[in-house]
């Protein structure tokens, strides 16, 4: 696994087939052999009530579609922070009624905090491998149910720009917002509201 071999704990490993219900091209993911799509070390240290992740996505598309995480919610009034470690990220968040979705582009040394009640996909758009960390409470869980239902999130990243996914009946237009430039001291924001 390219250069990441030095962490304490082995990654659990989601592979491209996992992804298949949440992929643009599905049609491409048919005819392409399975392949490791990113590396997640969980764990690795843990601090007041908080989890400290990395997650490692390599450089490799999904046909035209940029690689990314499966995506999920947090249930609960949970946050998270990410900090980019290397590489560049495109963090596409949406509310669980869709009635906002934004993307927020970081990259080496930015921070983006993923607000209560939003599911969040990471996409690596940068042409080499994306490494993040994140801090998360020990409380919390993933919630896949959402985004599997719709096939992936409100927009697909890919060579042609952003498209639509029609598995969704409406969505707002897609905004952005920028990530924080310091990754803030106090973390107490992740616990539970």
């Amino acid at each position: 696994m390219r250069g990441y071999s030095k962490m304490d704990k082995s990654p659990d490993i989601r592979r491209l087939y996992d992804l298949k219900e949440v992929l643009y091209d599905k049609h491409w993911a048919e005819k392409t052999e399975d392949f490791d799509a990113y590396y997640m070390y969980r764990g690795v240290d843990y601090k007041d009530g908080l989890r400290y992740d990395i997650t490692v996505i390599p450089f490799q598309m999904f046909g035209e579609e940029f690689p990314k995480t499966k995506g999920h919610y947090h249930p609960g009034n949970y946050g998270e922070l990410y900090i980019v470690l290397e590489g560049k990220v495109v963090y596409l968040l949406q509310n669980k009624d869709i009635s906002d979705v934004y993307k927020v582009e970081a990259e080496k040394g930015d921070a983006v905090i993923i607000p209560p009640q939003y599911g969040h996909i990471t996409i690596n758009p940068g042409k080499k491998d994306l490494k993040m960390a994140n801090w998360l409470s020990e409380d919390i869980a993933s919630e896949y149910d959402l985004i599997l239902e719709k096939e992936g999130g409100a927009y697909f990243y890919t060579t042609k720009g952003w498209l639509q996914n029609e598995n969704y009946i409406s969505r707002p237009p897609l905004r952005s917002e920028e990530p924080l430039k310091k990754v803030p001291v106090d973390l107490s924001f992740l616990r539970k509201t």
